[in-house]
């Protein structure tokens, strides 16, 4: 979890429309009313609190947000350690029958929601002093704050919230229910970058024309002009909300915003508001279709996702957690995209398997903004080989990090703004004229695709795999991987815990012998081998940022498998001659001939390797980790699974395109 975690809970979702303070991002503050009141004091909160029905017991974190109802805190539930963000509300704010009744239906409104784009609402109680309501933590805060970091976002971001945000509100219209309350500090985005709508402290059921609340409520610069006339709330209404965030996105402010309240009512009833010129023509035509004052003439929510802003234009699939920040580089997808999804989904289907979410021994990692420390970053030149050959976003894992120094950016952030649609490779520098004995990268992908495409071939139909060796010859493979390709390079540790860097220049430093020997290779055929105690200067460096890569997996990654096998010093580890990420899967290929693909998703493994006698060996290893390893020729004449079948029929794809890469 991150240190920066924000609960899903906007501060000023606690207090009643006549006591909210200034819109998070910006803006004219609601009126005053009589019936404000300033914040009673409120005891202090114990460090840990018991919910007597159940005897779970919580620790308190720390202030995520305050209002004038109640505070927010992250709190621990001390059993399962799962962290919530808890709206802790005084029972003396809520003494009066209305104060109760307002909080109780809260509550129970939002405990029949379960949408992906809703805040989770997990439980609640009480005790003499508190009432405590406990939701889900979305650790990148709000689009309050992006906007705040950002000020404007790009037309792909924009498509991408808004998906999001009109899933969650036909979801809630589709319940009867309005929210009544639609703004940035309102949408939540946590750690995968997805948004979740919160904040049901407005919400209501739709009733008919003739029932409608005539309320004046919500923040002022999203109000609708029928709610401002008190004509009732419908569906238009949430609409309207949605048309003022799109604007506030795209030009940087709300747009009735002014410097006097009833300027700023007066502008929304008369639908006055000024249309910067850098907004494409398609952008302007949808905020102009959903700003209409009658709501009848307003687009609907199924008109909005049909308006050519959104057919027309490109949306990405996963934002980087740096686009909070900064400005991300995203590209509509590549032919190679669209290839590598349509194969993923002939073989496997378009459902992902549901998988227990346990710590991964790979990374693509977001915590490993903190990896690096007082390192010379000069001595590491950066000539990265991109090739076009399918989008790069691997799902990551959360870990946390225990380090010290932040850098500029983290691996997956910086490698998300690099492209979206791309696949990245790594590939060892090599001598313009390599040794024929000395494998290639190239050499490696035809091989497999030579023995791995006549295996496909020939092999019969079966319902299950063929016996497997019972005592496979011992081999390498990685176990843990992390990439941090924007800065270094690709860090993995072999099945013998031996660690290697591929570096972004193409150079390649191991550690093996428990860290005592240290190979280095400035090419395919040249090799060095030094003591980790009497190490050249020029190579302390990257030593060093090996080193921290090993700890971090040590730390905080899973083994990949079952397959150990003792640290060999004798001879240099293999090394990683270069490395594939596409949608789905991490292509690994070593100067020994053996080949890696690991799939994300479920975490299941392909191994390709020789044996000593020359035949091929293909391990599997299941999404419970464990291994199998066949003669490939078993499989050949024998079948296997579907399961495995289609992971090969995919690694051959992948070879097939990236040999023709």
């Amino acid at each position: 979890m991150d240190t920066g975690c924000f609960a899903a809970v906007n501060p000023d979702m606690f207090k009643p429309c006549s006591e909210r303070g200034p819109p998070q991002q910006g803006g004219v503050p609601p009126v005053k009313t009589s019936r404000t009141k300033p914040e009673q004091s409120k005891p202090e909160l114990a460090q840990v609190v018991t919910d007597s029905r159940t005897g779970r017991r919580y620790s308190k974190g720390k202030l995520l947000g305050k209002g004038g109802f109640a505070r927010c805190y992250e709190m621990t539930d001390l059993t399962s350690n799962k962290m919530y963000a808890v709206k802790v509300i005084p029972q003396n704010r809520v003494s009066k029958p209305h104060q109760r009744e307002k909080i109780t239906n809260e509550i129970e409104l939002h405990k029949t929601l379960s949408h992906k784009h809703v805040v989770k609402f997990s439980h609640h109680f009480e005790d003499q002093d508190n009432i405590y309501i406990f939701l889900e933590l979305c650790s990148r805060k709000s689009l309050a704050h992006i906007w705040k970091a950002r000020h404007t976002l790009t037309e792909p971001e924009v498509r991408y919230y808004l998906r999001q945000i009109i899933s969650g509100l036909k979801y809630l219209h589709n319940r009867g229910i309005l929210h009544r309350d639609l703004k940035l500090g309102n949408f939540f985005v946590n750690e995968n970058m997805e948004l979740r709508l919160g904040d049901f402290g407005l919400a209501a059921k739709l009733e008919t024309v003739e029932q409608r609340k005539k309320t004046i409520c919500g923040t002022p610069n999203y109000l609708a002009p029928e709610v401002l006339n008190r004509h009732g709330h419908g569906t238009e209404s949430d609409v309207w909300s949605l048309g003022c965030v799109m604007y506030t996105l795209m030009c940087g402010n709300p747009p009735f915003e002014t410097l006097d309240l009833k300027e700023t009512y007066k502008c929304i009833k008369e639908v006055r508001y000024n249309m910067p010129s850098n907004v494409s023509p398609t952008a302007q035509k949808l905020i102009s279709g959903i700003l209409q004052k009658n709501p009848s003439d307003r687009l609907s929510l199924d008109q909005i996702l049909n308006h050519d802003f959104f057919s027309k234009g490109f949306t990405p699939d996963k934002l980087p957690p740096s686009s909070c920040v900064m400005v991300p580089e995203l590209h509509p997808p590549s032919p190679a995209k669209k290839f590598f999804t349509k194969v993923a989904k002939s073989l496997f289907g378009k459902k992902k398997a549901k998988v227990e979410k346990i710590p991964c021994e790979e990374k693509d990692d977001k915590d490993l903004s903190k990896l690096v420390s007082g390192i010379v970053k000069s001595s590491i030149n950066r000539q990265i080989s991109y090739k076009t050959v399918g989008p790069n976003e691997a799902p990551s894992t959360t870990g946390q990090l225990v380090s010290s120094v932040p850098l500029e950016q983290t691996p997956a952030e910086e490698e998300s703004r690099k492209s979206i649609s791309r696949s990245f490779k790594g590939t060892m520098a090599s001598s313009a004229e390599p040794c024929e004995d000395v494998l290639t990268p190239a050499s490696v992908t035809e091989l497999a695709l030579k023995v791995l495409s006549s295996c496909l071939a020939t092999m019969p139909s079966a319902t299950r795999n063929p016996p497997c060796l019972s005592r496979p010859q011992t081999f390498l493979w990685v176990s843990k991987w992390v990439d941090y390709s924007n800065k270094y390079g690709f860090g993995y540790q072999l099945s013998n815990r031996s660690v290697g860097v591929l570096f972004n220049e193409g150079t390649h430093l191991s550690l093996c012998d428990q860290r005592k020997t240290v190979h280095y290779c400035l090419t395919n055929n040249k090799h060095f081998t030094f003591q980790a105690s009497s190490l050249p200067e020029q190579l302390r460096s990257q030593k060093q940022i090996v080193e921290l890569m090993a700890n971090y997996m040590e730390q905080n990654l899973m083994e990949g498998g079952d397959l150990h096998c003792d640290e060999q010093t004798s001879s240099p580890p293999p090394l990683l001659l270069q490395w594939v990420k596409t949608d789905h899967a991490l292509l690994m290929l070593f100067n020994n001939g053996t080949l890696q693909v690991n799939f994300y998703t479920d975490h299941t493994k392909i191994i390709l390797c020789k044996s000593s006698d020359g035949s091929y060996l293909l391990t599997y290893i299941s999404r419970e980790r464990v291994s199998y390893t066949y003669l490939l020729s078993m499989l050949a004449e024998m079948g296997c699974a579907s399961e495995l079948r289609h992971r090969l029929r995919y690694v051959v794809q992948l070879l097939h395109h990236h040999a023709d890469a």
